[in-house]
C-alpha cells in the first residue's frame, strides 16, 4: 500500500512525531529522528541558500523512518511517494535517492566509510551495499544525482546530540513555499493538458 500526504499539514504533524523518535534510525546517539531532520536542513540552507527544495527534502529525508517503522532498506522510496505529491518531483527523487547516495560514495569515494556513523555502517548492507560499476553509471545519470548526494553528506553530518536547532515553525514558510510552487505546477499542467 502506497502511503501519500493529503497535505502540507499531514507532512508536518509526521515530522512532528519524529521529535518523540529518540531512534533516530537506528542511531541510538542522543537525538530525535526530528533533530537530525532539523540539523541536515539547516546544513543544507547554509550550503544552499537559494535552493529551497533542497533544504526542504533534507528536512523530510528520513519522514519514512517514522512511515515504515525504522525500515532501512525502504524508507527512503516510501518517504518520497509520501511527499512527492505535495512536495514535487525534485524534493521526492532527492529523498528517494539519499539512500543510494550512500552506496554510491562508499563506493567512489575511498574515505566516506570511515565517516558513517556505525548505524549507517550497519544499515548499509541492508541498503545493498556498495554499488556495482553498472549501478555506479546508472546513479550517475539520475537527474539531481549531485543534489542528492550534497544531501547524502548533509545526512551523514546532522548527527549531533545536543545540537541547537530551530524549532520546526521556524520551516512552514520554507514548507509552503516549496508546497505552493507544487501545486501551482499541477495546475498549470492540468490546465494545458485540458486544452489540449
Amino acid at each position: 500500500m502506497i502511503l501519500v500526504a493529503a497535505d502540507l499539514d499531514e507532512i508536518v504533524d509526521l515530522l512532528e512525531i519524529g521529535a518523540s523518535d529518540l531512534d533516530a534510525g537506528g542511531e541510538h546517539a542522543g537525538f530525535s529522528l526530528l533533530d537530525h531532520g532539523l540539523q541536515c536542513a539547516r546544513l543544507a540552507r547554509v550550503r544552499h541558500p537559494d535552493d529551497l527544495e533542497l533544504q526542504v527534502a533534507a528536512l523530510v529525508h528520513d519522514i519514512g523512518q517514522t512511515l515504515t517503522n525504522n525500515d532501512e532498506a525502504t524508507h527512503g522510496i516510501v518517504a518520497a511517494q509520501f511527499v512527492g505529491p505535495v512536495l514535487g518531483a525534485r524534493v521526492a527523487a532527492l529523498v528517494e535517492l539519499h539512500v543510494p547516495a550512500k552506496r554510491y560514495l562508499v563506493t567512489t569515494d575511498a574515505a566516506y566509510a570511515g565517516r558513517l556513523s556505525p548505524a549507517s555502517v550497519a544499515s548499509l548492507d541492508v541498503q545493498g551495499g556498495r554499488m556495482t560499476p553498472d549501478e555506479v553509471e546508472a546513479f550517475e545519470q539520475r537527474e539531481w544525482s549531485s543534489d542528492a548526494v550534497a544531501l547524502r553528506r548533509y545526512d551523514d553530518s546532522a548527527k549531533i546530540a545536543g545540537e541547537v536547532v530551530d524549532p520546526i515553525e521556524t520551516w512552514l514558510p520554507t514548507l509552503r513555499v516549496v508546497a505552493d510552487h507544487t501545486s501551482a505546477t499541477a495546475t498549470i499542467r492540468g490546465a494545458a493538458h485540458e486544452t489540449s
